[in-house]
This record gives C-alpha cells, sequence and structure tokens, in this order.
C-alpha cells in the first residue's frame, strides 16, 4: 500500500480563470476564506508534503505556508502544464494532483486512489464519478514526468488523453459525485453559497 509520506500534493491553481471574468479562482472567497485554503485543509492530512502551482499571485499563495511552483511553459497551457511542473518538483514517489475550485474535495482521496492502484497495479490511479472519468483528481508516479514531457512536446495538452494511455486504475465514487463538482462561473459559486455546503 501506497504510505502518506511516499505523496506529496498538488493543488491546480495555474488557471487563467477564464469562465470567472479572469479571476484566481484559488482566492475566490467562500464562506469567509480563500477556496484553497478550503482544498488545503481537506488535503493536508492525506499526504506527506504539499505543494501549489499557480502563475499569478505567486506572494498571495506563498502566504499559505507551502512551496509554490509555475509552469515551465507559458502562457497558461492548461492543467497539463502545472501537472509537468509539478512531477519535476516532487521527490517522493507519488504525486496527488487536484484542482483549487472543488471546495468539497473528498477526505478519503488518496486512501482509495491508493487502494485502487493495489486492485489494479497501473502508474496511475484517477476519479470515476459513475458517468465519467475525472482525471485532475489523479494520484501519478511521479516517474511518469519524462513521459508527460515527452507528450507536450508533441503538442499533446489533453489530460484525458494522456491519462488514457496509461491505462489508470479508477477509484470509485459513484456514491459521491458532488465532491468533484467544480466552481467555474459566478453563478455556479453563488448556487454554492447559497447551498451550505
Amino acid at each position: 500500500m501506497i504510505e502518506k509520506q511516499d505523496i506529496t500534493a498538488m493543488i491546480l491553481a495555474g488557471g487563467r480563470g477564464s469562465r470567472m471574468g479572469g479571476q484566481d479562482k484559488g482566492l475566490l472567497p467562500v464562506h469567509g476564506k480563500p477556496m484553497i485554503s478550503l482544498i488545503i485543509e481537506r488535503l493536508q492530512s492525506q499526504a506527506g508534503q504539499l505543494i501549489i502551482n499557480a502563475n499569478r499571485n505567486l506572494s498571495r499563495y506563498r502566504e499559505f505556508g507551502f512551496p509554490v511552483i509555475s509552469d515551465d511553459l507559458e502562457g497558461f497551457q492548461g492543467p497539463l502544464a502545472g501537472i509537468l511542473a509539478g512531477l519535476k518538483a516532487v521527490h517522493t514517489p507519488w504525486m496527488l494532483c487536484v484542482p483549487c475550485d472543488v471546495p468539497c474535495l473528498p477526505r478519503d482521496l488518496a486512501l482509495r486512489l491508493a487502494q485502487a492502484l493495489k486492485e489494479k497495479p497501473a502508474k496511475m490511479a484517477v476519479v470515476h464519478d459513475g458517468e465519467k472519468l475525472q482525471p485532475a483528481f489523479a494520484l501519478i508516479a511521479s516517474e511518469l514526468g519524462d513521459d508527460l514531457a515527452a507528450y507536450m512536446q508533441t503538442g499533446g495538452r489533453k489530460l484525458r488523453q494522456w491519462c488514457a494511455t496509461h491505462h489508470p486504475a479508477l477509484a470509485d465514487y459513484s456514491h459521491a459525485p458532488r465532491h468533484f463538482r467544480n466552481i467555474n462561473s459566478q453563478e455556479e459559486l453563488d448556487i454554492f453559497l447559497r447551498s451550505g455546503s
């Protein structure tokens, strides 16, 4: 079984926030706290180390007390660029990847992804919410950094496509798909706040 100290958790906060009018989603207030602080709260106990991937407001992200890394590739090239930066930076055998805009992140995510890898040995495990894959929630072997770099050098930018090439183990969350609903717009944020989640 993969141990907690073998995992570095990385929060992807490097996006452009285009559907939020360019706002930095990780720093949006949710119940009086920046959204990323809710993710940190739920993630910190699941991994030995934690890092944040961000491409702007770096000093603000550093205030949370964890290392902040930026994409090597310029121009906001999507989550794979953040994952690649993370795989290059971590010193543990595994990296747990999550987005910054899922305030209901499950507290057993690392455990269930590791369990999936025990049942089906692979170099990554991803979440399936009962309807579709959620590849931004993944436990990835750090050794895949070179493979991902090669994929991106050929122009690949699709997270789902890259994951599929590694036939990942699946963590079944069909019982709780709400954990993976991300906040993509002001309307979705307002609905979430009204729900009292």
